[in-house]
């Protein structure tokens, strides 16, 4: 069977020139608009739907915009900074004594690192503990990078207690290094 024509406008199938539509001319030609102003609107729904599908727009789902708790945002601005390693070793000093135990932190503390060079300077308040920390070393560089991750501290270095100010008075003789043998 063959498909139905599309009925023609007019009985002949000639629409006749220059003449004024008729009633059935106008509501097909307002049912044709129609249906195209329908279709346009069907797609830009379908736009507005994929849109809101591809995180266009803010909804339920979350995207870029949403806040994000402190510590998340903390560590991804830790993260695109490259301080992670500096934050870590920042960590060290509030945990010194459970890392290294309550005796030697007691007598050592730590007071700065390079980063660039992974170096913890740790100042000892005599020079026996400063001696003994030297000897430990290695076993606290072991601790320190298990605690903080591999090849954040290589070298400890160990600084021995400040000296006191030098007082220049009558008792003392002209470039006296004073008791050098307790302080440095």
């Amino acid at each position: 069977m063959s498909e139905p024509a599309e009925p023609s406008p007019r009985p002949g199938g000639t629409e006749p020139t220059g003449a004024q539509p008729t009633g059935a001319d106008l509501a097909r030609s307002a049912l044709r608009a129609a249906r195209a102003q329908a279709k346009q609107r069907g797609e830009q729904v379908q736009q507005k739907r994929e849109a809101k599908r591809h995180g266009l727009r803010s909804g339920a789902r979350s995207d870029g915009r949403d806040p994000v708790p402190l510590g998340a945002a903390l560590n991804r601005l830790l993260t695109e900074r490259g301080w992670e390693s500096s934050a870590a070793v920042g960590g060290v000093m509030g945990r010194w004594p459970q890392i290294v135990g309550p005796d030697i932190a007691a007598h050592c503390h730590p007071s700065s690192y390079d980063d660039a060079e992974a170096v913890l300077t740790v100042q000892c308040d005599s020079t026996a503990w400063a001696t003994q920390l030297r000897w430990l070393a290695r076993q606290l560089v072991a601790r320190l990078n298990h605690e903080l991750g591999h090849g954040t501290v290589r070298v400890i270095k160990v600084l021995g207690p400040a000296a006191p100010a030098r007082g220049y008075g009558r008792l003392r003789a002209p470039g006296s290094k004073g008791p050098g043998d307790t302080w440095g």
